[in-house]
C-alpha cells in the first residue's frame, strides 16, 4: 500500500490527517478517542490566558442544501473556556501517551511580547511539537484585538511571529484569516516574521441565516444574534484557491502548508496535496460524522494512489499548481460541445430549460411526454457546461472536445485584445 506518512516542517505522522484546532480537539479524551481512530495529529483548541474566556449557548448555526445537512456551518464559540494548566496537563499527557503522533498547540494571547513569552514556554515544557498562532479568529476575540484583528494586518503577523520564533525552538504555524482581499499579503508577513509554515484557511466571517420568528441572526443568544465563523463544505473551493495562491508564490516557497477547510474525504485531501498541502486539518467532517470518518480516509486515499503508481504523498504534492494559471493564459481555441446520452436520459428537461433560459439556446426538443427528445445544437453550444452540472443523472450529458484545427491562443496575444502583445 502506498506509504501516507507525513512530515510536516518537520513534524512526523503516520498520516496526513489531523484534527484542527476547535471542539474536537477540546481535551485529553476527544484526542484520546480520535488517535485511537487513527488519525495522525491535531493542534489543540486554541489556549490562552487565565481566567479563561466565556462561552455562550447557542453556539452553532448550519445551512442544509436539498435534505444534505451541514453543507455549511456556522459558530460563535471563542477559544477553549478550560483553565490553562489543565490543559497543559492534558497535552502533556496525551504527546507522552501517543509519541508517534502530532500534537501541535493554537495560541491566542493579546499582541503583547510578554503574554507569548510565558505560554510559549507553558506549551514547550509539554513536549508538544509545535504551535500554531490563531490569526485567523473572526468573531469575539477579534473585537479584543486578537484572531483575525492581527491576521489582517501583515505588519502585525510578521511582527508576532518574529517574537514566538525567537522564544521557541518548535515549529511555528501561523493560522491566515480569508477575510481579506489579498491572502499572499499575510502569507508572505508570516514568511518574514520566520515561520515554518502557515495553515488556512480558517473560518470566513457570515451571518448564517435570520430567524424570521424573532427578527434575530442564527445561532441565537437569548433573542439576539452576531456574526460568526462559516466553514463546512460550502468553503472548500475558497481554501483551495487561498492555499493554491500561497502554493504558487516564490516568495513563500519554503513555508509548508496545512490544508483547511471543507475536507469530508479522501477525494478532498488529495485535491488539497495536488494544490500544494503538505498536511490536512479536518474540523467539520469529524463534528458531523465523528472520528472515525479517517478510516475511509486513509483507506481511499490509499486505494487511489496504489491506482494511480504513487508510492508516496510526495509523488503528486502541488502536481496541480503547474496547471494553474491566469485566465488570459487559457487557450481560447479550444471547444468543446455537450453530448446527451439517449439511454440515460430520464427526460426530465432541466438541460433544456437551463439552457434556453439562461445560456445559449442550444438544446432542443421534440416529442411529447415520454417521448420527448432532448438533442444538443452544435453550432450555437459554446461548451459552457452548465447542461451537465444541472442534469441529475451522472455521465449523461459528457463534454467532447471538438478538432477545430485551430492552434493554441491565448487572450494575452490574441489580436482581437487591444492590450496584447505580439502574437506567437
Amino acid at each position: 500500500m502506498a506509504d501516507l506518512r507525513c512530515d510536516f516542517a518537520g513534524i512526523k505522522s503516520p498520516n496526513p490527517f489531523w484534527l484542527a484546532s476547535a471542539p474536537p480537539t477540546d481535551k485529553a479524551y476527544n484526542v484520546e478517542r480520535a488517535f485511537k481512530a487513527g488519525w495522525g495529529g491535531v493542534v489543540w483548541k486554541t489556549l490562552g490566558e487565565d481566567p479563561p474566556v466565556v462561552n455562550t449557548t447557542s453556539r452553532y448555526g448550519a445551512i442544509a442544501v436539498n435534505g444534505q445537512r451541514m453543507v455549511g456551518f456556522n459558530n460563535i464559540e471563542l477559544i477553549t473556556d478550560r483553565p490553562l494548566d489543565v490543559n497543559l496537563a492534558e497535552i502533556k499527557q496525551i504527546k507522552r501517551d501517543w509519541p508517534d503522533r502530532a500534537v501541535l498547540v493554537s495560541l491566542m494571547v493579546p499582541c503583547e511580547e510578554a503574554p507569548w513569552k510565558k505560554i510559549l514556554a507553558a506549551v514547550e515544557d509539554t513536549g508538544a511539537d509545535g504551535v500554531e498562532l490563531n490569526f485567523g479568529c473572526p468573531h469575539g476575540m477579534s473585537e479584543r484585538g486578537m484572531g483575525s484583528a492581527v491576521g489582517q494586518v501583515p505588519e502585525y503577523v510578521e511582527m508576532v511571529t518574529r517574537w514566538c520564533k525567537s522564544m521557541t525552538a518548535m515549529p511555528v504555524l501561523v493560522k491566515l484569516t480569508p477575510n481579506v482581499t489579498n491572502i499572499l499579503a499575510p502569507a508572505r508577513a508570516a514568511k518574514a516574521g520566520g515561520a515554518d509554515a502557515v495553515s488556512l484557511i480558517n473560518t470566513v466571517n457570515s451571518i448564517v441565516s435570520v430567524d424570521l420568528d424573532h427578527m434575530a441572526p442564527n445561532p441565537m443568544v437569548d433573542g439576539k444574534g452576531s456574526h460568526g465563523g462559516y466553514c463546512g463544505p460550502a468553503v472548500k473551493p475558497i481554501a483551495l484557491h487561498l492555499v493554491a495562491e500561497i502554493a504558487a508564490d516564490p516568495e513563500c516557497a519554503g513555508m509548508a502548508i496545512s490544508g483547511i477547510g471543507g475536507i469530508e474525504t479522501w477525494r478532498d485531501a488529495a485535491e488539497f496535496i495536488s494544490l500544494g498541502s503538505h498536511s490536512i486539518q479536518v474540523c467539520t467532517g469529524a463534528m458531523h460524522y465523528g472520528f472515525k470518518i479517517v478510516d475511509d480516509m486513509i483507506a481511499g486515499l490509499n486505494n487511489w494512489m496504489d491506482g494511480k503508481g504513487y508510492s508516496r504523498l510526495q509523488d503528486f504534492h502541488g502536481a496541480a499548481i503547474a496547471n494553474l494559471v491566469d485566465w488570459q493564459d487559457l487557450n481560447i481555441n479550444y471547444e468543446l460541445v455537450a453530448r446527451i446520452d439517449q439511454d440515460k436520459c430520464i427526460k426530465c428537461g432541466l438541460c433544456h430549460i437551463a439552457c434556453e433560459d439562461t445560456a445559449h439556446q442550444a438544446i432542443s426538443v421534440t416529442g411529447q411526454g415520454p417521448l420527448r427528445r432532448f438533442e444538443v445544437i452544435d453550432p450555437e453550444c459554446v461548451g459552457c457546461n452548465l447542461c451537465a452540472h444541472v442534469c441529475p443523472v451522472e455521465g449523461c450529458i459528457t463534454m467532447a472536445p471538438v478538432d477545430n484545427g485551430k492552434p493554441y491562443l491565448n487572450w494575452a496575444v490574441d489580436p482581437r485584445n487591444p492590450h496584447a502583445g505580439a502574437a506567437e
